[in-house]
C-alpha cells in the first residue's frame, strides 16, 4: 500500500510554503472529472498557457484538456481512432492522446501519483528534500515539472542516450540532471544512481517509478475511467472493450488494465517491449531504441497476474514508422495510396515512438485474436513526435531525403506485413515466470522482502486491491491541505 503516515511537523512546513507560492493541489476526483473544478481556478486557466510554470497547471493533469498549447480549458478525454485503411485490421484501435498535458506527455500524472501523496503527509519535506526522477524518459519531465509547480526541489535522472529534446528542456526546469550511461534499456545503471545518492545525501528522496504504487494507482485511476469513458462513448450496440495493450516503461500505464479488466472483464491486456531486448518473453536482453519504455528487469508495480499476453515490437518498426508519419512524402502516400483520411493523418503526428509501438502492439493483438469489427483495442499515445525530432533529423541524415516508393516500402512492411510472431498468450505458469523475474532486481538488488514479492501474487486483494481503495483518502488528505492553506477561499 501507498504509506500515507502523517509527518505532523513537515506537513505544517509544507502547507505554508504552498500558502506563500500559491500552490493548490488537485484531486483525484477532479483530474477525472474536471467539472469538479473550482469556476475561480478555471477562469484563471483559460489565460495560461499549457506548459507555464504556475501551480495553477497541476489542475491540467487530466486527459480531459482542450487540445490547444494556450488558454485551453476542459472537455471529453483527448483520443484518435484508427481506421483499417492504416492498421490493416477490422479491430477498432483507440488512442488516449498524451501531447495535450502539460510537458506534452501523460507521466505528469504518474509523478503527480508518487510525489503528492508523500506532500500532503509530510513524509517530503519541500523546504529540505530534493525530490529525485529516476526515469528512461518523460518520468523525469513530469517529476521535474510537478516540482516545480509544488515549490520543490528536483533531481532528474536519465540515460545519456536519450533525444536531446528531453535533457535541453530538463536543463530549465530541473534543479540537477544527471546522465546515466547507455540508452533507455539501461535501467539498472540509473537504479545504481539512486542508490549513490541514497548513501551519499541525506537530503534527497527517490520516487522510483518502477516500485512507486502511486504511478500505478494514478493510471489504475485516472487513465482508466478515460478509457472506459471514451469506449463508451464510442457508436456500435455491437462493440465491446475486447482488448488493451501497452508498452512497459514503469508499467505504470499497465495500472489502467487492472481497472478495466474489472471494469469488462472479457477484455485481454497485453504489455509490449522491444524485440531487440525481450526480458518479459524471452528473459532476454539487450538494447533498442523505443525511448520511453526499460527493459532487463520486471517493474515492482506491474501486476503480471492479471497479464494475458507478452508482445514483442521491432524497434526498426517504430523508427521507420515516425519518420513516414511525419515526411510529406509519407503523408502523401498514406492520403493518395492507402486512401487515410487526411485529417486523421494530419494528426499523426501526435504518436511518438512508444505510441506508435502501442499502436504496433495492438494491431498484432487484434491479429492473433481474428478481431471483427466490433472489437475495440484501446491504448495511448504517451508523447508526440514533438519530442523526437532530432530522431527523424538522425534518420534523414543517415538514410537521404525521403519518397514516395520509401513511404509504399515503409507502410506495407512496417504496418500491413506485421506478424503474430514474437509474442506469447501467457499461462498461470508463464505468468508465474515473468513474476519471478522480479527477485533479481528487487529482493536481490534494491532490498525488497520475499514475503512483499510474493504478497504481490498470493494477496491480490491485500496488495493491488489494497492500493485501489486508497483514493478516497488521497483525497481527503489533499482537501484537507488545500483547506489549511486558506488559498481556495481567497480565489
Amino acid at each position: 500500500m501507498i504509506d500515507l503516515t502523517i509527518h505532523p511537523q513537515s506537513l505544517e512546513k509544507n502547507i505554508q510554503q504552498a500558502r506563500q507560492h500559491r500552490v493548490i493541489i488537485p484531486t483525484y476526483a477532479q483530474m477525472k472529472d474536471p467539472n469538479l473544478i473550482p469556476d475561480a481556478i478555471k477562469e484563471k486557466l483559460s489565460t495560461i498557457g499549457l506548459w507555464d510554470i504556475n501551480p495553477l497547471n497541476l489542475f491540467r493533469i487530466t486527459w480531459k484538456n482542450e487540445p490547444k498549447s494556450d488558454r485551453g480549458l476542459f472537455g471529453t478525454p483527448n483520443f484518435i481512432e484508427l481506421p483499417k485503411a492504416l492498421t490493416g485490421v477490422d479491430a477498432r484501435i483507440i488512442c488516449l492522446i498524451g501531447k495535450w498535458f502539460p510537458t506534452g506527455c501523460h507521466k505528469v500524472g504518474a509523478a503527480f501519483g508518487c510525489l503528492v501523496p508523500r506532500l500532503v503527509t509530510g513524509q517530503f519535506d519541500a523546504g529540505y528534500h530534493k525530490a529525485v526522477w529516476p526515469s528512461t524518459g518523460n518520468y523525469c519531465r513530469g517529476g521535474a515539472f510537478n516540482s516545480k509547480l509544488l515549490s520543490c526541489s528536483s533531481v532528474a535522472i536519465l540515460p545519456a542516450g536519450m533525444s536531446r529534446e528531453r535533457f535541453e528542456w530538463l536543463s530549465s526546469i530541473a534543479g540537477e540532471v544527471i546522465a546515466t550511461p547507455g540508452c533507455e534499456s539501461n535501467v539498472k545503471e540509473i537504479f545504481d544512481k539512486t542508490w549513490e545518492l541514497r548513501n551519499t545525501r541525506a537530503d534527497v528522496m527517490i520516487f522510483n517509478q518502477f516500485e512507486e504504487m502511486g504511478n500505478h494507482l494514478w493510471h489504475y485511476e485516472v487513465t482508466g475511467h478515460a478509457i472506459a469513458e471514451v469506449f463508451e462513448s464510442l457508436p456500435g450496440s455491437k462493440k465491446r472493450l475486447a482488448g488493451a495493450c501497452f508498452t512497459s516503461g514503469s508499467a505504470g500505464t499497465m495500472g489502467c488494465g487492472d481497472f478495466l479488466k474489472e471494469t469488462y472483464p472479457q477484455m485481454k491486456l497485453a504489455v509490449g517491449e522491444a524485440l531487440q531486448c525481450p526480458t518479459l518473453l524471452n528473459n532476454g536482453f539487450g538494447d533498442h531504441r523505443i525511448e520511453g519504455i526499460g527493459d532487463k528487469h520486471v517493474p515492482w508495480i506491474h501486476n503480471v497476474k492479471n497479464t494475458d499476453m507478452v508482445i514483442a515490437i521491432d524497434d526498426d518498426d517504430s523508427q521507420h514508422l515516425i519518420r513516414m508519419f511525419n515526411e510529406a512524402a509519407g503523408r502523401e502516400y498514406l492520403i493518395r495510396e492507402a486512401c487515410v483520411a487526411p485529417d486523421l493523418v494530419e494528426k499523426l503526428s501526435l504518436m511518438g515512438i512508444s505510441g506508435i509501438a502501442n499502436v504496433l502492439c495492438a494491431i498484432k493483438m487484434a491479429k492473433y485474436y481474428e478481431m471483427t469489427q466490433d472489437d475495440v483495442i484501446a491504448t495511448v499515445l504517451t508523447d508526440s513526435a514533438d519530442m523526437y525530432g532530432s530522431r527523424i533529423a538522425e534518420m534523414a541524415e543517415a538514410e537521404g531525403s525521403y519518397s514516395l516508393a520509401k513511404a509504399a516500402v515503409d507502410f506495407n512492411r512496417h504496418v500491413l506485413a506485421l506478424r503474430t510472431d514474437s509474442m506469447e498468450e501467457l499461462t498461470y505458469p508463464n505468468r508465474k515466470r515473468i513474476h519471478n523475474l522480479k527477485y533479481y532486481t528487487w529482493v536481490e538488488q534494491q532490498g525488497k522482502e520475499m514475503a512483499d514479492l510474493n504478497a504481490l501474487w498470493y494477496d491480490v486483494e491485500g496488495t493491488w486491491g489494497a492500493v485501489h481503495k486508497q483514493t478516497a483518502e488521497i483525497d481527503a488528505l489533499i482537501s484537507e491541505f488545500n483547506e489549511k492553506t486558506g488559498l481556495l477561499k481567497s480565489l
